[in-house]
This record gives C-alpha cells, structure tokens and sequence, in this order.
C-alpha cells in the first residue's frame, strides 16, 4: 500500500502495516532487534530453518490439494498425481462430509462430490487409498467439524491395511477454532469442538505418535481477511489454546508439540511472506520453551506447509496465476517450509484438471531440479532488508498476541464472535482496496483486457451419476453391516461423550463396525447441541 503526503512523498506499507523503507542498512537490523533470534539452521530458535541441512537433504514434500466425486474417481486422481511425481496426498473432502452429513441426507443434495470426495463410512476410505503405499505417500486430510471421525477412518483403514500405527505419519487439518474464524464447516459449540480436537492429539499421542492429528491454519484465517502477521497469530493462539486443553488434562508438553503442525497461505509481498514464515518459527519456538517449558528441541519446531494461495488467484485472465503460482512457490522455498501446496491456475473458477494439476506439480518440480533451490539453507539470510523486516514481523506477531490475551483468549473471541467480526471487516476493507485500485491486482484493477483470449478453462461439470454411485454404495454398506454392532457403538459413543471421557476410542469402534459419518455426527450432536453463530454487525 502507498501513501501520498501533501509534499508528494510516498511512503510504502506492506499488508501486516510495516513501513518498507528505500533502503536498508546494518543499523536497521540493529534497531529492529539485532540478531539474537537469526541462529543457526537446525538450532533454536530455528529462525533459519528446523533443520540443519534443510533441502540439500530432503526436498519439501510436494502435496496438492485433490479430491472430487466418489472415492473411486479421487483414488484415480491421487495415482495420477502420484505418477507424475507428487510426494504427498491433501485430501478434499466434500461439504457434506466436512459438515457431518451422509450422502443420502437431504441436507446433503446437490454437494455430493461437489467440491471433494465424498466420504459415508470405512469403505470409502478402504476404496480411495487401493493400491497407495502409505509408508511411501504421507496423507493430509483437509477436514475440521468432522475431523475425528475422519482421522479414525484414516488409522482404521492403515490398520486393517496391516501398517503399524505406531510408525503411520500424516497430518489432519483439524482445527475448528480456524473453521469459526475463518470458514464455516464446524457443527458442534465451540467447547465440546475443542475438547474433540484434545480428544484427538490425546488419543493419536499414545497410538499413532508419528502422526499428526492437527494442523493448525492460519490459510484460511488469511484468506478471509486478516493480514500476514494476524494469520501467524491468531494461529499461535489456536495452538496455545488446544496445548492448554491436553495440559489441563494431565499430558506434558513434550509429549505432543512435536506432531502439531501448521497450514499457512502464500500470497501478497514476496519479502513480507519470507519474514512471516522466519519471524513465525522462532516466535513459535520461543512460545513452546520459555511460555511452556519444553525440554525436546523438536517441541519447538514450527512444521508447516505453506500453501500458495487461492486468495490470491484471480478468475480474470487465469492465466497469469500459472505465474502467481511460481512465485507463490518460490516464497514456500525461501521460507523453509516442510511441505508445499500449490494451487492450480484454474482453482479460482473450478475443480483442476489433470493438465492443470500437472502445471502446478511440474512448477514446484522446477524449483528443486533446476533452479538450485534445495543448495543451500535460508538463502536470504543476511539482507538487512530481510532481517529487519523478520524482527519487526515478528514484534507484530506478539502485539496481536497479546490484543488476543487482554481480550479474554481466542476461545472467548471466538465464542462471542468478536474475533469473525474483525477478520470479516478487515476482508471488506480490502475489497474496496481492490476495486479502487488501491491494492493493486494484475488484470483485475491493472493491465485489464476486454476480450479474454487465453487458454479456455475447463469447467468440472457436477455429476448426478456420481451421487448416485455413492448413496448406492451407502446402501449396501448399510445392508452388509452387523446392525447391532453399530447400534452398541454408537450407544457408547453417546454415553462416552455425555461423561466427557476421550470419545475417541467408541468412535474407532463405531469406524471400524462401518457406522457412517452422519450417524456418529448425530450420536454427537444429541449430546453436545450445534453450534449456533453469533451475529454481530
């Protein structure tokens, strides 16, 4: 953003409001804090990196996200992906089963396989990773109100697999205080919501150590309005408060923080979403020891994947996101992160293609096989530009942090929306910004065109065929199951959620007897109510 005095001078401001200056010098880092937090790669406090020798050792994880339809046409996308040489598996789950509905629901007509694969029961699950080795493809899943359930599909088809649990990694987003914020697929009241997610890292702590049972997501946090240094703290926030519930109910920090992860998105200033990612780590790390007291180097690190981002797509000249996407990548690269998702260049108007998929695989391809990306650790340390910038993200990041405390925490902004309002407000702002030109946007406010002649995009057509493929399917699970053995296990579901006891042990038990997504969710629902949004103007 620009701002034109009286006199003429300009002064520049990135998104979290930072002034840029014409230059940087030695003793701007020096004012903006020095450099007790730059360290060393693979040390605390891992401004640099959580590893020492980062990509020269290991590239990042390459992890689209994909998902459409009935399992047997996503499980044909992921081999796709997978042939063309993708590293990991995001999920996309459609509406209805991100908001706990089965298929055959009424609520649930017309989003059948809409915007992701739809999920019933334990089959489905068993027919979309046939023939993945999931030793081999780590899997996230991209789902929050229903998260539990289905984590506990996912350990239940490994496990019926014959993959020892103990050593299955992956990650579940799972993080529904993000879903209040920022997107909308919860079900239940914020504190039953919260306790669910404690019930998960607690149960997945002590029989799938290796996975991870939450991601938490400033992604989606961003892409409804807040800026960069919001979006790392709002997240630091959600992860304090699910560390807190665990605490409270007898766990030690060290015997979790290393499997919680973070989703953050990419777009906007390229130097602006570098410092975000360095500042973040160390903040992170400085959070888990000092606020803490962890002992576990690995405790502290601050595991993401960094996302590039829808928000910054256009549906205008679609085209040129194939280029935002690049750059989009880059960042993830010069931020150090363990995992990158691009989207594809058609995502702003439709479900990718395969030839869409494969650009944006091929785009994060190019980075590490030809444009020397994986040779060196944190390649832009040392730029006072950067540097400053990283210390001064990361004082931001505190100031929200501790608006969020002297506000009651962000549960309590949360459950009285507060925390919505703000976000929703800030995401209006920014739309004026764009539609005066304010905030520019390549071929929405600048360098517009009035025919459109690029590549035609594709529109993925919604099938009614594939509906009913899955309620078919549905039924016949329906008809082969043992009927008294769901009824019991939903029964104990019931009575394990009302005495407030980890409810995840009843739901692998209702998973594995084939009890569907909408049963469990209502066995829940009779017990904990659902969740009503305040309104607030």
């Amino acid at each position: 953003m620009i701002e034109v005095a009286e006199d003429g001078t300009k002064k520049f401001f990135n998104e979290s409001g930072i002034e840029v200056q014409e230059v940087y010098t030695a003793a701007d880092v020096e004012a903006s804090g020095g450099i007790e937090f730059i360290g060393e790669p693979g040390q605390y406090p891992f401004t640099r990196g959580i590893h020492k020798e980062m990509y020269r050792k290991r590239a990042w994880t390459m992890r689209q996200y994909a998902g459409f339809g009935n399992p047997v046409e996503t499980n044909k996308r992921f081999k796709y992906l997978i042939e063309n040489g993708q590293t990991g598996l995001n999920v996309a789950f459609d509406l209805a089963t991100q908001t706990g509905l089965d298929s055959d629901d009424v609520m649930a007509e017309g989003e059948v396989g809409r915007v992701g694969m739809a999920v019933d029961s334990l089959r489905d699950f068993e027919i979309a990773f046939d023939g993945i080795d999931l030793e081999k493809i780590t899997v996230s899943l991209t789902i929050n109100g229903s998260a539990a359930i289905l984590i506990a599909m996912y350990l239940a088809m490994a496990e019926k697999r014959g993959y020892d649990l103990k050593n299955l990694r992956g990650t579940a987003q799972n993080d529904i205080l993000k879903e209040f914020i920022g997107r909308g697929t919860w079900i239940f009241p914020v504190d039953p919501s919260v306790r669910l997610v404690g019930d998960t890292i607690e149960y997945c702590a002590e029989h799938a150590p290796k996975y991870s049972p939450v991601s938490v997501c400033g992604y989606h946090i961003r892409e409804s309005g807040c800026n960069p240094a919001e979006e790392m703290a709002y997240a630091f926030c959600i992860a304090k408060a699910y560390a807190d519930n665990v605490i409270a109910r007898g766990m030690k920090v060290d015997e979790f923080a290393n499997r919680l992860s973070y989703n953050f998105n990419i777009f906007g200033n390229l130097f602006e979403q570098v410092a975000k990612f360095r500042a973040g780590r160390s903040l992170w790390a400085k959070i888990i020891k000092e606020d803490y007291k962890a002992e576990d180097p690995k405790s502290m690190w601050l595991r993401m994947i960094a996302g590039g981002g829808g928000g910054g797509l256009t549906f205008e000249q679609a085209e040129v996101n194939i280029m935002r996407g690049a750059y989009y990548a880059l960042i993830s690269a010069l931020s150090g992160a363990q995992t990158m998702a691009l989207c594809s260049y058609d995502e702003a108007y439709t479900i990718p293609t395969e030839y869409s998929a494969r650009v944006s695989l091929r785009t994060m391809q190019l980075l590490t096989e030809e444009m020397g990306m994986c040779e060196t650790v944190d390649p832009l340390a040392g730029s006072y530009y950067v540097e400053t910038m990283t210390n001064q993200m990361r004082k931001r990041m505190e100031e929200v942090m501790a608006e969020v405390d002297k506000e009651g925490g962000i549960i309590e902004m949360v459950r009285d929306g507060r925390i919505q309002a703000k976000v929703s407000s800030q995401a209006y702002g920014m739309t004026r910004n764009i539609e005066s030109g304010a905030f520019p946007k390549v071929g929405v406010n600048c360098y517009r065109v009035d025919k459109e002649d690029e590549h035609e995009v594709e529109f993925h057509e919604y099938s009614e065929a594939d509906t009913k493929l899955q309620t078919d399917s549905l039924a016949k699970v329906k008809a082969e199951r043992d009927g008294a053995e769901v009824a019991r296990c939903l029964d104990q579901l019931s009575e394990d959620a009302k005495a407030e006891i980890n409810v995840m042990p009843a739901i692998m038990a209702a998973v594995k007897a084939y009890a569907t997504v909408g049963e469990m969710t209502n066995a829940l629902t009779a017990v904990y109510g659902h969740y009503e949004e305040p309104i607030r103007f």
